[in-house]
Order: structure tokens, then sequence, then C-alpha cells
């Protein structure tokens, strides 16, 4: 294995915290990357990694060459990319909530891949909140407000949010029409995924947010059982409109309080603040920013 073959191995196992993991990111066998990096040490005459049972954490050299490494291989990818045009190689590690990958990101990826065949891409789906350094991604993409300070925060869009409840709850619980008019009604709790604690439903008066609890029988953390049991009629939830086009104009799921709509939700996409932006993260983030906003 070479300098920069090693140089891209270091990396890959400082950021995943694995010699297994790291040696699949790369397709090479895990039996090489152990002794590589040994050869590497030894070529270097210092410890670049820790190695327990559990996990592998760079020493303090080793941390400090992570960063090096990380600002070269950038700086060559970029180089490469300057003489080739728009050719643009390697493995793209992308998580993203599932909804979002199926509305934007498959239907236009097949033409996205065409112009650049020596890119590859995973995608992990989930709204979880990730590690993405620890777990080897390029890139996040999530929905809401964003308050790590850690990553630089890109806007995508910005998706409007409705309240919905289907047509045969409204039938027996009638339309509420009015704020007041929620009283007696029934919403679907919607778990944070960061603290656990049903949302309250969200409501614009006058310029103000307007906050509302509703007893709820049934509370989820995934968007998709969400909107499942709205519409086998167990009371109201809020959701991007764009998500849920087809129920509405099928009359499935009916809009309530248009003139009292939710705070609209940010689409955006996190990456680290101490890494050099790689060409295939780049062009990846540029393509996002072209596809996203146009249906929101």
């Amino acid at each position: 294995m070479d300098k920069l073959d090693s140089m891209r191995l270091l990396v890959r196992v400082v950021e995943r915290r694995s010699f297994s993991a790291a040696a699949s990111d790369l397709r090479i066998p895990r039996s090489t990357a152990t002794t590589a990096m040994k050869q590497f040490e030894e070529r270097l005459g210092v410890r670049l990694l820790q190695r327990t049972t559990r996990q592998v954490t760079p020493t303090l050299e080793g941390e400090i060459h992570y960063r090096r490494c990380k600002a070269i291989l950038a700086e060559i990818e970029d180089a490469e990319a300057a003489l080739i045009g728009s050719e643009i190689r390697g493995l793209l590690r992308v998580s993203v909530h599932g909804p979002t990958a199926r509305t934007f990101i498959l239907p236009e990826l097949p033409a996205f891949l065409a112009r650049h065949p020596g890119l590859t891409l995973f995608l992990g789906e989930g709204d979880r909140f990730v590690d993405i350094v620890r777990e080897g991604y390029d890139c996040v993409i999530r929905g809401g407000e964003v308050a790590d300070s850690d990553m630089i925060v890109r806007r995508l869009g910005v998706a409007k949010d409705v309240t919905l409840a289907s047509s045969a709850y409204l039938a027996q619980r009638g339309i509420p029409r009015t704020l007041d008019e929620l009283e007696g009604h029934e919403m679907i709790g919607f778990a944070s995924s960061r603290t656990g604690q049903v949302l309250p439903l969200e409501f614009m008066v006058a310029g103000d947010l307007r906050y509302r609890t509703l007893p709820h029988r049934v509370s989820v953390t995934d968007s998709e059982s969400y909107a499942a049991l709205a519409r086998l009629g167990f009371g109201l939830i809020q959701v991007p409109r764009y998500r849920y086009e087809q129920d509405i104009a099928a009359g499935t799921l009916v809009e309530l309080m248009p003139q009292h709509p939710p705070a609209s939700t940010p689409i955006s996409v996190l990456y680290p603040r101490n890494r050099q932006l790689s060409p295939r993260v780049r062009i990846f983030i540029d393509w996002l920013v072209d596809i996203i906003a146009p249906k929101l």
C-alpha cells in the first residue's frame, strides 16, 4: 500500500473507529487494513492509533496526522477534479430521512449518477441524530431547526407544514375551525428523537406561534406510522405538505385551519466544520439545492 492509500486508510479508520468498517468502506480485507496500518506506523516511527477490544481511537499524534492527511487528500481531489473536469470519483456516504430520499433524491438519482459514473453512493436512512465523523458519513440531510454548532448547515429549502386529520375522524368529531374549537379533539403524539417528549401542535396566530397539546392515545417516533395512524382516524397530525399532497387531493386527509399553519420546516444538509469539503461532497450538495427547493 503506497503513502496515499495509507493516508486514506488512516482517515477512514479514525472516522469510523473501526478497522472492519474502514476496510469495508475501502473494499479491502480487514487483515490488509491492519497490516498496512502497522507498516504505516513503523515507517513513521510513531503510534497513530490506540486499539482496544471495542474500538480504535487516534493517539494525540494520530489525531494531528489525521487532520493533515485529510487536508492533503482533499487538495489532491481538488487538483484531480480540475484536470479531469466533471469526473468525480469515490464513495459518498449520506444519512437522510427515508421519505426525503424517496421524494427528492431517488427520482433524480439516475441522471445524477449518469453524469458522474465514477461516483458510488451509500444512503443511510433514518431520522435519528448521527455522529457524522464516527459513523463515517460525509454529510447528513435533515428537516427542522439545527442547533449543532459543530456543523456547517446549508439550507436546501423550506417545507410548508399543515395540520391534517382523516375525513372519517372529522365526520365523527367535527371540523375544528379555530383554536378554541380544538377542545374535545385528539392528536397523535409524535415523540422527539432527542428528548423522547411528545411535541405539541403549533399554530401561527397573528405572527406568533401558539402551542396546543391535545389528548393522545397513541404516540410514535416514526413519521410513516404517524401518517398511517392519522389515516386510521386516531386524531390530528402536523406534517410537511409536500409528502401528503396525494392524500389531500384524494380526501383521505383533510387540511385544517389553513389560516393558522404550523411553523415551516427547513430542510438542510450538514457537514463537519473542520473538514475540508471534497469535490464529490461539494457537487452532491450543489445538486441537492437544485433538486429540492423547486419541489417545496
